[in-house]
């Protein structure tokens, strides 16, 4: 099912006495782990508030590269090891200067929010040092190995820049998707106030282009809705990992197409989610403005990646169960073909027994 020229049967290859794939992940993580270990206060999960980002990163590297028993010439990990070194040296420089010298440039280039500006140069730090590390280690394949932690800091990574010059609601076509978001919140929140339970008095959510105004057991609250906080962003990356995914598995392409449909419908189905969760928040919790932003800049996250691991998981999962059964058909039709050929009844030799009958 996946490309496996790369997987050795033997499990004894190792790098320095270790196995060679707990090697290369260490190798390739240490500066997400120095990171951690430097700022742990950057680490939010919010895409455009911080590192967060890096521990899914640093998760799917584990995922793909974990089992993987390469023979890894010495002098390639060396080298590998001189990237890592010098991606932490740029971690560690930014507090010394380097940090306002990037947000000192970002005037020239026209940066309309300049937090995404500095947040998405770490991302494209990140992304070159282990796409360059795995071109290294693994040559011109390597994208069939383990691509989707590369996959998804370059997605971070665009998302942060599209946010950096155009945010808010200044990239129309992005943009355009909202109303229809917030249309069907609309009609799901008052339908739960009616019908379910009680959300507040009168309607509950009334939404018009990007703005939604809910009145809640709390009082209104009114939300004025951009790109980004409709999962534009969560959209982009699944496409990115997902594209990446299936460029790995020998299966036809009619079979790809499918699987990435059924994986669009149901991301968007995970931002709606993400969006009426929101709206029952402010229409039942609290409509503090402080807590709100808490939970938004957290929700998106831990619906949209455990949702994106368990889908890949679920076509891994079919896949193999459908190729055990193809390899189990095959070789009951093998074995069939092999009886009926050694059968003296059905090898066409007992004429004998043919013309007495």
């Amino acid at each position: 099912m996946f490309d496996k020229k790369n997987r050795k049967d033997s499990a004894n290859v190792t790098i320095f006495g270790f196995n060679s794939s707990l090697a290369i992940i260490v190798v390739l993580i240490a500066p997400t782990l120095i990171t951690i270990i430097l700022y742990p206060n950057t680490f939010s999960l919010s895409w455009n508030q911080g590192r967060g980002g890096f521990l899914f990163a640093m998760a799917f590297i584990a995922a793909e590269l974990f089992g993987i028993q390469s023979r890894i010439a010495r002098k390639r990990f060396y080298i590998v090891i001189g990237l890592s070194m010098i991606t932490i040296g740029y971690f560690i420089a930014l507090p010394l200067g380097l940090k306002d010298s990037i947000i000192a440039v970002a005037p020239y280039y026209k940066v309309q929010l300049v937090d995404s500006w500095e947040w998405l140069w770490d991302f494209v730090i990140m992304a070159l040092y282990v796409g360059l590390s795995l071109g290294i280690l693994f040559g011109k394949k390597w994208y069939k190995i383990a691509p989707a932690g590369v996959i998804y800091l370059i997605g971070s990574a665009i998302i942060l820049s599209l946010d950096a010059f155009f945010p808010f609601d200044s990239l129309g076509p992005l943009q355009f998707i909202v109303p229809g978001y917030l249309q069907i919140d609309q009609d799901l929140i008052n339908f739960i106030n009616s019908h379910v339970m009680n959300l507040g008095p009168g309607s509950a959510a009334t939404a018009r282009g990007n703005l939604l105004v809910l009145n809640g057991l709390h009082g209104p609250f009114a939300l004025q809705v951009f790109w980004p906080s409709a999962g534009v962003h969560s959209m982009i990356i699944y496409t990115l990992v997902m594209l990446a995914f299936l460029l790995k598995m020998n299966i036809p392409l009619q079979r790809k197409l499918i699987y990435f449909l059924i994986g669009t419908v149901g991301t968007a189905t995970v931002n709606l989610i993400r969006i009426i969760s929101l709206s029952l928040f402010a229409l039942m919790i609290t409509t503090n403005v402080n807590q709100w932003e808490e939970f938004h800049s957290v929700a998106g996250e831990i619906m949209f990646l455990p949702w994106l691991g368990i889908y890949l998981a679920s076509v891994i999962y079919i896949e193999s169960k459908r190729s055990h059964q193809f390899l189990s058909t095959s070789q009951s039709t093998t074995k069939s073909a092999t009886t009926s050929a050694n059968d003296p009844l059905h090898n066409g030799n007992n004429t004998d027994n043919a013309a007495g009958s």
